[in-house]
Protein backbone atom coordinates (compact mmCIF):
# COMPACT_ATOMS: atom_id res chain seq x y z
CA UNK A 1 0.00 0.00 0.00
CA UNK A 2 1.44 3.37 -1.00
CA UNK A 3 1.38 6.26 1.76
CA UNK A 4 1.15 9.98 0.90
CA UNK A 5 4.26 11.81 1.67
CA UNK A 6 4.68 14.39 4.71
CA UNK A 7 2.87 17.87 4.20
CA UNK A 8 2.64 20.19 6.57
CA UNK A 9 -1.30 20.23 6.38
CA UNK A 10 -1.34 16.55 7.24
CA UNK A 11 -3.09 15.31 10.20
CA UNK A 12 0.06 13.45 12.84
CA UNK A 13 1.04 9.91 11.56
CA UNK A 14 1.97 7.49 14.50
CA UNK A 15 3.42 4.17 14.33
CA UNK A 16 3.31 1.09 16.47
CA UNK A 17 6.02 -1.58 15.73
CA UNK A 18 7.80 -4.34 17.92
CA UNK A 19 5.33 -6.65 18.96
CA UNK A 20 2.97 -9.29 17.94
CA UNK A 21 -0.22 -8.54 16.74
CA UNK A 22 -3.61 -10.01 17.13
CA UNK A 23 -5.90 -8.26 14.46
CA UNK A 24 -8.73 -10.39 15.15
CA UNK A 25 -9.94 -10.19 11.44
CA UNK A 26 -11.72 -13.79 11.45
CA UNK A 27 -9.61 -14.95 8.37
CA UNK A 28 -6.99 -16.64 10.51
CA UNK A 29 -6.56 -17.31 14.13
CA UNK A 30 -6.13 -14.31 16.39
CA UNK A 31 -5.93 -12.48 13.19
CA UNK A 32 -1.88 -13.17 13.82
CA UNK A 33 1.16 -11.22 12.67
CA UNK A 34 4.37 -12.38 14.71
CA UNK A 35 5.89 -9.40 13.98
CA UNK A 36 3.68 -6.35 13.00
CA UNK A 37 3.11 -2.98 12.56
CA UNK A 38 -0.13 -0.41 12.36
CA UNK A 39 0.35 2.92 11.11
CA UNK A 40 -2.64 5.31 11.74
CA UNK A 41 -3.28 9.45 10.51
CA UNK A 42 -5.03 11.07 13.37
CA UNK A 43 -7.54 8.74 14.72
CA UNK A 44 -7.67 6.30 11.94
CA UNK A 45 -5.73 2.97 10.91
CA UNK A 46 -4.06 3.59 8.03
CA UNK A 47 -1.92 0.09 7.53
CA UNK A 48 -1.45 -2.89 9.19
CA UNK A 49 0.84 -5.90 8.49
CA UNK A 50 4.31 -7.43 8.87
CA UNK A 51 6.38 -5.01 9.89
CA UNK A 52 8.67 -6.07 6.54
CA UNK A 53 6.15 -5.11 3.98
CA UNK A 54 6.05 -1.49 5.90
CA UNK A 55 6.13 0.74 2.72
CA UNK A 56 9.43 2.75 2.62
CA UNK A 57 7.39 5.96 2.30
CA UNK A 58 5.37 5.34 5.63
CA UNK A 59 6.73 8.13 7.59
CA UNK A 60 5.38 9.03 10.98
CA UNK A 61 5.59 11.98 13.96
CA UNK A 62 5.19 9.41 16.46
CA UNK A 63 6.97 5.98 16.61
CA UNK A 64 6.63 3.63 19.36
CA UNK A 65 8.90 0.63 19.81
CA UNK A 66 6.75 -1.65 21.84
CA UNK A 67 9.73 -3.74 22.39
CA UNK A 68 7.61 -7.28 22.64
CA UNK A 69 4.28 -8.43 23.74
CA UNK A 70 0.79 -8.16 22.15
CA UNK A 71 -0.69 -5.52 20.71
CA UNK A 72 -4.15 -5.78 20.32
CA UNK A 73 -7.93 -4.06 19.60
CA UNK A 74 -9.48 -2.17 22.36
CA UNK A 75 -11.72 -4.25 24.43
CA UNK A 76 -15.26 -3.64 24.16
CA UNK A 77 -17.98 -3.82 26.77
CA UNK A 78 -21.24 -4.39 25.19
CA UNK A 79 -23.50 -4.36 28.36
CA UNK A 80 -22.88 -2.07 31.40
CA UNK A 81 -24.96 -0.37 34.06
CA UNK A 82 -22.57 2.12 35.32
CA UNK A 83 -24.94 4.95 36.20
CA UNK A 84 -26.42 4.27 39.49
CA UNK A 85 -26.59 5.15 43.60
CA UNK A 86 -25.66 3.09 46.10
CA UNK A 87 -24.62 -1.17 46.73
CA UNK A 88 -26.68 -3.97 47.32
CA UNK A 89 -24.13 -6.29 49.38
CA UNK A 90 -26.92 -6.70 51.65
CA UNK A 91 -29.07 -8.89 49.35
CA UNK A 92 -25.67 -10.59 48.36
CA UNK A 93 -25.96 -11.57 52.07
CA UNK A 94 -29.34 -12.74 51.74
CA UNK A 95 -29.10 -14.63 48.79
CA UNK A 96 -26.50 -16.44 50.20
CA UNK A 97 -29.19 -17.00 53.31
CA UNK A 98 -31.40 -18.76 50.89
CA UNK A 99 -33.68 -15.86 49.02
CA UNK A 100 -33.94 -16.21 45.35
CA UNK A 101 -32.67 -13.07 43.04
CA UNK A 102 -36.75 -13.38 42.31
CA UNK A 103 -38.16 -13.51 45.66
CA UNK A 104 -35.87 -10.21 46.46
CA UNK A 105 -37.40 -8.29 43.88
CA UNK A 106 -40.75 -9.67 44.63
CA UNK A 107 -40.03 -8.08 48.30
CA UNK A 108 -38.87 -4.63 46.98
CA UNK A 109 -35.63 -5.38 46.81
CA UNK A 110 -33.68 -5.74 43.65
CA UNK A 111 -33.93 -3.46 41.17
CA UNK A 112 -36.50 -1.18 42.82
CA UNK A 113 -33.89 -0.34 45.80
CA UNK A 114 -31.02 0.88 43.51
CA UNK A 115 -34.05 3.19 41.43
CA UNK A 116 -34.88 4.81 44.92
CA UNK A 117 -31.16 5.10 45.79
CA UNK A 118 -30.38 6.35 42.22
CA UNK A 119 -33.20 9.42 42.57
CA UNK A 120 -31.36 10.35 45.46
CA UNK A 121 -27.93 10.75 44.55
CA UNK A 122 -26.97 13.83 43.15
CA UNK A 123 -25.53 14.67 39.45
CA UNK A 124 -22.32 15.35 40.77
CA UNK A 125 -22.24 11.87 43.04
CA UNK A 126 -23.67 9.54 40.00
CA UNK A 127 -20.83 11.13 37.31
CA UNK A 128 -18.28 10.84 39.68
CA UNK A 129 -18.52 7.07 40.52
CA UNK A 130 -19.48 6.40 36.64
CA UNK A 131 -16.62 7.89 35.45
CA UNK A 132 -14.58 6.02 38.30
CA UNK A 133 -16.34 2.78 37.20
CA UNK A 134 -15.25 3.84 33.54
CA UNK A 135 -11.49 4.57 34.04
CA UNK A 136 -11.81 1.35 36.41
CA UNK A 137 -12.43 -0.75 33.00
CA UNK A 138 -9.95 1.39 30.64
CA UNK A 139 -7.30 0.26 33.17
CA UNK A 140 -8.05 -3.20 31.80
CA UNK A 141 -8.19 -2.29 28.11
CA UNK A 142 -11.57 -0.79 27.62
CA UNK A 143 -11.64 1.29 24.85
CA UNK A 144 -15.44 1.58 24.26
CA UNK A 145 -18.62 0.46 26.14
CA UNK A 146 -22.19 0.37 26.14
CA UNK A 147 -24.03 2.21 29.68
CA UNK A 148 -27.79 1.89 29.64
CA UNK A 149 -30.03 3.78 32.12
CA UNK A 150 -32.82 1.75 33.58
CA UNK A 151 -31.74 2.66 37.24
CA UNK A 152 -34.24 6.19 37.14
CA UNK A 153 -37.50 4.93 35.75
CA UNK A 154 -38.97 8.40 35.14
CA UNK A 155 -38.90 10.86 32.57
CA UNK A 156 -36.65 13.15 34.38
CA UNK A 157 -34.12 10.20 36.41
CA UNK A 158 -33.70 8.26 33.00
CA UNK A 159 -32.70 11.21 31.05
CA UNK A 160 -30.50 12.50 33.68
CA UNK A 161 -28.60 8.81 33.67
CA UNK A 162 -28.31 8.92 30.00
CA UNK A 163 -26.80 12.34 30.06
CA UNK A 164 -24.41 11.22 32.72
CA UNK A 165 -23.69 8.34 30.51
CA UNK A 166 -22.94 10.73 27.43
CA UNK A 167 -20.43 12.67 29.97
CA UNK A 168 -18.64 9.76 31.11
CA UNK A 169 -17.23 9.20 27.44
CA UNK A 170 -16.17 12.86 27.48
CA UNK A 171 -14.32 12.85 30.82
CA UNK A 172 -12.37 9.47 29.65
CA UNK A 173 -12.43 9.74 26.26
CA UNK A 174 -13.80 5.85 25.46
CA UNK A 175 -16.44 5.49 23.16
CA UNK A 176 -19.83 5.41 25.21
CA UNK A 177 -22.74 4.34 23.39
CA UNK A 178 -25.70 4.75 25.21
CA UNK A 179 -28.96 2.64 25.64
CA UNK A 180 -32.04 3.71 27.43
CA UNK A 181 -33.53 0.85 29.61
CA UNK A 182 -36.44 2.46 31.08
CA UNK A 183 -38.31 -0.79 30.43
CA UNK A 184 -36.21 -2.72 33.55
CA UNK A 185 -38.39 -2.63 36.37
CA UNK A 186 -41.81 -1.18 37.51
CA UNK A 187 -41.42 1.74 39.17
CA UNK A 188 -43.34 2.02 42.67
CA UNK A 189 -45.46 4.86 41.62
CA UNK A 190 -46.78 2.86 38.78
CA UNK A 191 -47.52 -0.67 41.01
CA UNK A 192 -50.31 -2.43 39.51
CA UNK A 193 -49.95 -0.53 36.18
CA UNK A 194 -47.54 -1.83 34.12
CA UNK A 195 -48.76 -0.96 31.04
CA UNK A 196 -49.52 2.15 31.83
CA UNK A 197 -45.57 2.64 32.61
CA UNK A 198 -45.31 1.27 29.61
CA UNK A 199 -47.43 3.70 28.11
CA UNK A 200 -45.11 6.28 28.96
CA UNK A 201 -42.02 4.74 28.42
CA UNK A 202 -43.24 4.55 25.03
CA UNK A 203 -44.01 8.21 25.37
CA UNK A 204 -41.13 9.68 26.71
CA UNK A 205 -38.51 8.23 24.31
CA UNK A 206 -39.19 11.28 21.42
CA UNK A 207 -38.37 13.46 23.75
CA UNK A 208 -34.87 11.39 24.80
CA UNK A 209 -34.35 10.98 21.14
CA UNK A 210 -34.71 14.72 20.32
CA UNK A 211 -32.35 15.31 23.33
CA UNK A 212 -29.49 13.43 21.42
CA UNK A 213 -29.05 11.21 24.66
CA UNK A 214 -30.01 7.64 23.19
CA UNK A 215 -28.34 5.36 20.90
CA UNK A 216 -30.26 2.22 21.07
CA UNK A 217 -33.22 0.80 23.15
CA UNK A 218 -33.60 -1.97 25.46
CA UNK A 219 -35.80 -3.90 27.54
CA UNK A 220 -36.16 -6.57 30.35
CA UNK A 221 -38.57 -9.35 29.40
CA UNK A 222 -38.88 -11.86 31.69
CA UNK A 223 -41.66 -12.79 34.46
CA UNK A 224 -40.45 -10.03 37.28
CA UNK A 225 -40.21 -7.74 34.74
CA UNK A 226 -41.94 -7.12 31.38
CA UNK A 227 -44.08 -9.49 28.86
CA UNK A 228 -43.50 -9.46 25.02
CA UNK A 229 -46.29 -7.72 24.38
CA UNK A 230 -45.01 -5.18 26.99
CA UNK A 231 -41.72 -5.09 25.17
CA UNK A 232 -42.85 -5.26 21.67
CA UNK A 233 -44.69 -1.83 22.03
CA UNK A 234 -41.34 -0.10 23.30
CA UNK A 235 -39.52 -1.76 20.43
CA UNK A 236 -42.42 -0.23 17.79
CA UNK A 237 -42.14 3.22 19.55
CA UNK A 238 -38.08 2.93 18.81
CA UNK A 239 -38.01 1.44 15.38
CA UNK A 240 -40.45 4.78 14.83
CA UNK A 241 -37.93 7.06 15.91
CA UNK A 242 -35.08 4.68 13.73
CA UNK A 243 -33.27 3.31 16.96
CA UNK A 244 -31.64 0.18 17.19
CA UNK A 245 -33.06 -2.50 19.82
CA UNK A 246 -31.64 -4.88 21.91
CA UNK A 247 -32.71 -7.02 24.91
CA UNK A 248 -32.33 -8.76 28.14
CA UNK A 249 -33.89 -11.72 27.33
CA UNK A 250 -34.28 -15.53 28.65
CA UNK A 251 -31.89 -15.16 31.90
CA UNK A 252 -34.61 -16.59 34.38
CA UNK A 253 -36.58 -18.52 31.84
CA UNK A 254 -37.82 -18.95 28.66
CA UNK A 255 -40.08 -16.21 27.47
CA UNK A 256 -39.68 -16.45 23.51
CA UNK A 257 -37.82 -12.75 24.28
CA UNK A 258 -35.32 -13.70 22.57
CA UNK A 259 -37.62 -14.44 19.37
CA UNK A 260 -39.30 -11.18 19.34
CA UNK A 261 -36.16 -9.11 19.50
CA UNK A 262 -34.86 -11.18 16.25
CA UNK A 263 -38.13 -10.05 14.50
CA UNK A 264 -37.34 -5.94 15.18
CA UNK A 265 -33.91 -6.74 13.88
CA UNK A 266 -32.06 -6.65 17.33
CA UNK A 267 -28.08 -5.60 17.83
CA UNK A 268 -28.23 -7.99 20.80
CA UNK A 269 -29.98 -10.48 22.84
CA UNK A 270 -28.60 -10.53 26.53
CA UNK A 271 -27.75 -13.47 29.56
CA UNK A 272 -29.44 -16.45 27.13
CA UNK A 273 -29.42 -19.51 29.76
CA UNK A 274 -33.04 -20.27 28.47
CA UNK A 275 -32.68 -19.86 24.91
CA UNK A 276 -34.74 -22.00 23.12
CA UNK A 277 -33.40 -23.86 19.61
CA UNK A 278 -36.45 -21.46 18.38
CA UNK A 279 -35.10 -18.24 19.39
CA UNK A 280 -31.52 -19.46 18.38
CA UNK A 281 -32.55 -19.77 14.73
CA UNK A 282 -34.32 -16.93 15.17
CA UNK A 283 -30.84 -14.78 15.92
CA UNK A 284 -29.02 -16.18 13.60
CA UNK A 285 -31.61 -15.48 10.74
CA UNK A 286 -31.30 -12.00 12.17
CA UNK A 287 -27.63 -11.50 12.60
CA UNK A 288 -29.05 -10.91 15.70
CA UNK A 289 -25.62 -10.72 18.55
CA UNK A 290 -25.60 -13.57 21.44
CA UNK A 291 -24.04 -11.28 24.45
CA UNK A 292 -23.32 -13.61 27.39
CA UNK A 293 -22.55 -12.09 31.00
CA UNK A 294 -20.50 -14.53 33.00
CA UNK A 295 -20.44 -12.50 35.96
CA UNK A 296 -24.29 -12.50 36.12
CA UNK A 297 -23.95 -16.02 35.78
CA UNK A 298 -21.46 -16.53 38.14
CA UNK A 299 -22.83 -13.96 40.90
CA UNK A 300 -26.27 -15.51 40.70
CA UNK A 301 -25.50 -18.93 41.17
CA UNK A 302 -26.71 -20.43 38.00
CA UNK A 303 -26.66 -23.47 36.86
CA UNK A 304 -28.39 -23.51 33.42
CA UNK A 305 -25.90 -22.71 30.48
CA UNK A 306 -26.23 -20.83 27.96
CA UNK A 307 -26.72 -23.19 24.63
CA UNK A 308 -22.99 -22.27 23.40
CA UNK A 309 -22.93 -25.35 21.21
CA UNK A 310 -26.28 -24.24 19.33
CA UNK A 311 -25.71 -20.66 19.31
CA UNK A 312 -21.85 -21.17 17.33
CA UNK A 313 -23.61 -24.13 15.08
CA UNK A 314 -26.09 -21.60 13.60
CA UNK A 315 -23.31 -19.39 12.86
CA UNK A 316 -24.39 -16.79 15.53
CA UNK A 317 -21.91 -14.13 16.60
CA UNK A 318 -21.09 -14.10 21.23
CA UNK A 319 -20.23 -11.41 22.37
CA UNK A 320 -18.47 -11.21 26.05
CA UNK A 321 -19.39 -8.27 28.63
CA UNK A 322 -19.18 -7.44 32.69
CA UNK A 323 -22.82 -6.34 32.63
CA UNK A 324 -21.73 -4.20 35.51
CA UNK A 325 -24.32 -3.74 37.86
CA UNK A 326 -25.16 -3.60 41.47
CA UNK A 327 -27.28 -6.69 42.19
CA UNK A 328 -25.93 -9.28 39.66
CA UNK A 329 -22.87 -8.30 38.55
CA UNK A 330 -20.45 -5.95 40.67
CA UNK A 331 -17.45 -6.72 38.63
CA UNK A 332 -14.96 -4.07 36.94
CA UNK A 333 -12.88 -6.90 35.27
CA UNK A 334 -13.27 -7.88 31.61
CA UNK A 335 -10.70 -9.95 32.17
CA UNK A 336 -12.00 -11.67 34.22
CA UNK A 337 -14.76 -12.03 32.53
CA UNK A 338 -12.99 -13.87 29.91
CA UNK A 339 -11.75 -16.54 32.28
CA UNK A 340 -15.27 -16.64 33.26
CA UNK A 341 -16.59 -17.23 29.98
CA UNK A 342 -13.87 -20.13 29.02
CA UNK A 343 -14.52 -21.78 32.41
CA UNK A 344 -17.87 -21.71 33.47
CA UNK A 345 -19.73 -21.20 29.32
CA UNK A 346 -17.31 -23.29 27.28
CA UNK A 347 -15.95 -21.12 25.16
CA UNK A 348 -12.35 -21.16 23.55
CA UNK A 349 -10.32 -18.27 24.36
CA UNK A 350 -9.85 -16.77 21.10
CA UNK A 351 -13.98 -16.90 21.18
CA UNK A 352 -13.75 -14.86 24.42
CA UNK A 353 -11.26 -11.97 23.05
CA UNK A 354 -13.71 -11.79 19.84
CA UNK A 355 -16.44 -11.64 22.53
CA UNK A 356 -14.88 -8.80 23.67
CA UNK A 357 -13.61 -7.21 20.52
CA UNK A 358 -15.21 -7.75 17.15
CA UNK A 359 -18.72 -9.39 18.31
CA UNK A 360 -18.87 -6.79 20.84
CA UNK A 361 -18.41 -4.09 18.40
CA UNK A 362 -21.39 -5.55 16.41
CA UNK A 363 -23.24 -6.10 19.12
CA UNK A 364 -23.20 -2.32 19.88
CA UNK A 365 -23.58 -1.01 15.96
CA UNK A 366 -19.76 -0.15 15.81
CA UNK A 367 -18.72 -2.99 13.49
CA UNK A 368 -17.47 -1.16 10.96
CA UNK A 369 -15.65 1.25 13.36
CA UNK A 370 -13.96 -1.19 15.88
CA UNK A 371 -13.15 -4.05 17.23
CA UNK A 372 -10.54 -4.86 14.76
CA UNK A 373 -6.89 -3.80 13.66
CA UNK A 374 -7.77 -2.94 9.85
CA UNK A 375 -7.27 0.06 8.21
CA UNK A 376 -10.52 2.65 8.39
CA UNK A 377 -11.21 1.33 11.98
CA UNK A 378 -10.59 3.69 14.75
CA UNK A 379 -7.06 3.23 16.09
CA UNK A 380 -8.05 1.91 19.58
CA UNK A 381 -5.45 -0.16 20.77
CA UNK A 382 -4.03 -2.55 23.42
CA UNK A 383 -0.51 -3.28 24.16
CA UNK A 384 -0.50 -6.04 26.46
CA UNK A 385 2.92 -7.23 28.68
CA UNK A 386 2.23 -10.92 27.54
CA UNK A 387 3.28 -13.70 24.73
CA UNK A 388 -0.26 -14.22 23.65
CA UNK A 389 -3.30 -13.22 24.44
CA UNK A 390 -4.41 -16.55 25.32
CA UNK A 391 -2.95 -15.60 28.51
CA UNK A 392 -5.12 -13.14 29.22
CA UNK A 393 -8.34 -15.52 29.93
CA UNK A 394 -6.07 -18.06 31.46
CA UNK A 395 -4.42 -16.14 34.17
CA UNK A 396 -7.86 -15.26 36.53
CA UNK A 397 -7.44 -13.20 38.63
CA UNK A 398 -3.90 -11.12 37.36
CA UNK A 399 -3.63 -7.87 35.87
CA UNK A 400 -0.99 -7.97 33.20
CA UNK A 401 0.67 -4.28 32.30
CA UNK A 402 -0.89 -3.07 29.65
CA UNK A 403 -0.71 0.47 27.77
CA UNK A 404 -3.81 1.79 25.80
CA UNK A 405 -4.04 4.34 23.06
CA UNK A 406 -7.70 5.93 22.31
CA UNK A 407 -8.06 7.49 18.80
CA UNK A 408 -4.51 7.08 18.29
CA UNK A 409 -3.80 9.42 21.56
CA UNK A 410 -2.50 7.56 24.45
CA UNK A 411 -5.09 7.07 27.28
CA UNK A 412 -5.16 9.22 30.21
CA UNK A 413 -4.52 7.67 33.73
CA UNK A 414 -4.75 3.80 33.31
CA UNK A 415 -4.60 2.53 37.29
CA UNK A 416 -7.51 0.93 38.61
CA UNK A 417 -9.13 3.92 40.47
CA UNK A 418 -12.42 1.82 41.23
CA UNK A 419 -13.62 0.83 45.26
CA UNK A 420 -16.64 0.23 46.10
Amino acid sequence: MSLPTHTSHRTRRTLWRGAALATMTPDRPWGWIDDGAVLAEGERITWVGPARDLPADATADVEHDLGGGVLTPGLIDAHTHLVYGGHRAREFELRLQGASYEQIARAGGGIRSTVAATRAASDDTLRHRAVQRARALLAEGVTALEIKSGYGLSDVDEARCLRIAREVGAATGQTVRTTALAAHALPPEFEGRPDDYIDAVCQWLPGWHAQGLVDAVDGFCESIAFTPAQIARVFTAARALGLPVKLHAEQLSDSGGAALAARFGALSCDHLEYLSDAGVQAMAAAGTVAVLLPGAFYFLRETRVPPVDALRAAGVPIAIATDHNPGSSPTLSPLLMLNMACTLLRLTPEEAFAGMTRHAATALGLGARHGQLTPGRRADLVHWAVDHPNELAYAFGQRPGCRVWLGGQPAGDTHHPYSA
